[in-house]
């Protein structure tokens, strides 16, 4: 991962600013593998740098969750992930009520902490959020950077807290961002991933993997991909974690067919669909393909 000089700087100065808690110390870890496309990491880091926080859409496999973690790790900060689904409420971001040694106390939630100790939060899926949620995001967004707890403190954020939300377009249970929420980020529409970024994102994980084999992996997504863009086959297929997988598999000793199948054409549970993704497959992963003909 490569930014500019100036960033660089301006980065370790943050660092050295913002220390860490020991007790959240854990939560700093290093993503499994870098993120690809430096224009779009230095975007993000100088709006994180200017104190903004960030809406990164796109379709589908195009790195959204892997830029989040990267950018937690860049940052030197502890991370949270907060996925939002139909039950996800207020109380399940800042906390709960619970009783303890004869007293009632707040369990903190993912906000809360990630408030309090100067933390990363990804707010993954934003778009799936109900109202209840929501509304415990606006005053936290803003410039007021606050968090409001009935019948507790009302939480300032530590200067360093910074989120991170993310959305696909399309999936079952989203809908479209209110502008009030919208207004509170600065929004990155991430690139569709190309040959060249799928490559060196796969050898970065799997250094030993041979040339061709890798060739033929890459065009494999991307021919998938054109096919969902088109319509003919639904996203199910263009599973980067299901090709990574696959991968792992075929370096483990498992046949390349097999393990494509397992990691990609069988994430469709549409016979006719499946029968197509099949079909594109054998276009690139011969049968007679062995492990050792990929690693």
């Amino acid at each position: 991962m490569e930014i500019s000089e100036a960033l660089a700087k301006k980065l370790e100065i943050f660092k050295k600013e913002y220390g860490i808690a020991d007790e959240v110390r854990g939560r700093v870890q290093k993503p499994p593998m870098p993120y690809i496309g430096e224009e779009v990491l230095e975007m993000a880091v100088s709006a994180l740098l200017e104190g903004e926080n960030l809406l990164l859409c796109g379709d589908k496999a195009t790195g959204k969750n892997l830029l989040a973690e990267n950018l937690a790790w860049l940052f030197g900060r502890p991370l949270y992930n907060i996925s939002f689904h139909v039950n996800t409420d207020s109380s399940s971001l800042i906390g709960t009520d619970t009783f303890v040694d004869n007293e009632v106390r707040l369990r903190k939630g993912p906000i809360y902490q990630c408030a309090a100790y100067g933390g990363f939060g990804v707010l993954d899926e934003i778009n799936m959020a109900k109202n209840d949620a929501v509304s415990v995001l606006h005053a936290t967004l803003d410039y007021r950077r606050i968090i409001d707890v009935p019948g507790y403190d009302r939480i300032a954020l530590h200067p360093a807290t910074r989120f991170i939300a993310t959305m696909n377009f399309g999936y079952a249970g989203t809908r479209e961002l209110n502008e009030a929420l919208v207004s509170r980020f600065m929004v990155i529409n991430m690139p569709p991933v190309n040959e060249e970024t799928l490559s060196r994102l796969l050898e970065s994980a799997f250094p030993d993997v041979k040339k061709e084999p890798l060739r033929q992996l890459c065009g494999l997504f991307l021919d998938l991909q054109t096919k969902a863009k088109n319509g003919e086959i639904s996203t199910k297929a263009i599973d980067l974690r299901g090709l990574m997988g696959a991968l792992k598999m075929m370096r483990g000793g498992l046949a390349p067919l097999k393990a494509v199948n397992m990691g990609i054409t069988n994430k469709s549970f549409d016979g006719f669909e499946r029968e197509m993704i099949a079909d594109i497959v054998m276009t690139r992963i011969p049968a007679s393909w062995t492990s050792k003909d990929v690693f």
